[in-house]
């Protein structure tokens, strides 16, 4: 099935979204709170955030340094983070540390170069409080490891190239061209965001059953993605 619906994917999707009057949905007018972490690679951070019920955007980028304008390829003294704007009605920064704490690919309790370690970036005072308990309670429970994680002030965010942003979703290049994506959308789509998480299988299909009539997907779109993520549910996170 998915085989025969790749071979026009393009097509049917257009002449859905036309005929159906359904577009993507890049933007949802809720409130929201921003939270920054550096927490290793930003590719699989990214996907399982945005696979997370009540996250809304995320975008990948550089902080944490002095280098004026970073790049992937002269970083400087910055942090690849991860920042993700969620709904406090829906998840928590509580809850986000949890997922923080626990989902590490290296780094944690392991100097490593600046460019892949353990980092929270704070955005006002109950931040900071929150974290800096959080990170007291889960030294004591990794006891005798050492956590790493430094915990500061967001004084700069520069966004990642293009190529880094929702890079597991740009890997399906017929789904990601019938979202209508361009570099900002790449950076802020509420759609975007999501299927970055789902489509690799953070959440599970249940999860996605309750979000999907939030994205604006046509019906061989949301038949797609069911495909993928029934496919990848249950495995892990990568760079």
């Amino acid at each position: 099935m998915i085989s025969r619906l790749l071979s026009r994917f393009g097509s049917i999707v257009r002449n859905e979204q036309k005929e159906l009057n359904i577009a993507p949905v890049h933007h949802l007018d809720r409130a929201f709170k921003t939270a920054t972490f550096g927490m290793g690679c930003f590719w699989g951070a990214e996907s399982l955030y945005g696979g997370t019920r009540g996250v809304l955007r995320t975008t990948v980028g550089y902080a944490g340094g002095t280098k004026d304008q970073p790049t992937y390829r002269n970083l400087g003294d910055h942090t690849e983070v991860l920042e993700i704007d969620y709904d406090p009605t829906v998840i928590s920064y509580q809850q986000l540390l949890h997922i923080f704490w626990n989902n590490h690919e290296y780094g944690l309790t392991t100097v490593i170069k600046r460019q892949y370690m353990s980092l929270i970036l704070y955005h006002d005072d109950e931040q900071k409080q929150i974290a800096e308990l959080s990170k007291a309670k889960e030294g004591k429970r990794r006891t005798p490891e050492v956590i790493t994680t430094e915990i500061a002030p967001k004084r700069n965010f520069y966004p990642a190239e293009d190529y880094h942003q929702k890079y597991r979703l740009q890997g399906h290049r017929d789904l990601s061209e019938t979202l209508n994506l361009n570099s900002k959308l790449l950076r802020t789509s509420y759609v975007a965001t999501k299927l970055n998480g789902y489509l690799v299988g953070v959440g599970g299909v249940e999860q996605f059953k309750t979000e999907v009539d939030t994205m604006g997907l046509t019906p061989s779109q949301k038949e797609y993605c069911y495909h993928y993520i029934e496919k990848n549910e249950g495995q892990g996170l990568y760079c």
